[in-house]
């Protein structure tokens, strides 16, 4: 390989590079009935899935709404998860939880990446 195609070829790499970075979050937990939604956004440099998330409580639920809840096993997403009440996808932590408590969840993603996230309960 010659080293002008080599140059060439360099940023396309360093793009891949940075766009199969590793997951990031910026999520809190909201109560609802009996638990919490995580509310906020998953952001992963390529096509991902979310596989589980853990908190001290025990596995969350993984619900695709569309229109009516069901469990899933994972949920697929492209470059940038958006999870609320008013999203197809939705992640629920059963157990209780009190205003301004703070609490660390671990993402689960493909090829077993795992985010630790910390997360603030906010008022209902």
């Amino acid at each position: 390989m010659t080293l002008p195609r080599l140059a060439r070829l360099l940023p396309l790499l360093l793009g891949a590079a940075l766009a199969a970075g590793p997951p990031t979050a910026q999520v809190d937990l909201h109560p609802t009935f009996a638990g919490a939604m995580l509310v906020g956004r998953v952001t992963a440099g390529t096509t991902n899935e979310l596989t589980g998330v853990w908190s001290p409580q025990g596995r969350a639920r993984l619900l695709k709404c569309q229109p009516r809840c069901t469990t899933v096993q994972t949920v697929p997403f492209s470059g940038v998860l958006q999870l609320g009440p008013e999203t197809p996808y939705r992640v629920v932590v059963s157990g209780e939880f009190r205003p301004g408590q703070r609490l660390k969840l671990a993402l689960r993603f493909t090829n077993m990446q795992v985010l630790n996230v910390g997360v603030v309960v906010h008022s209902p």
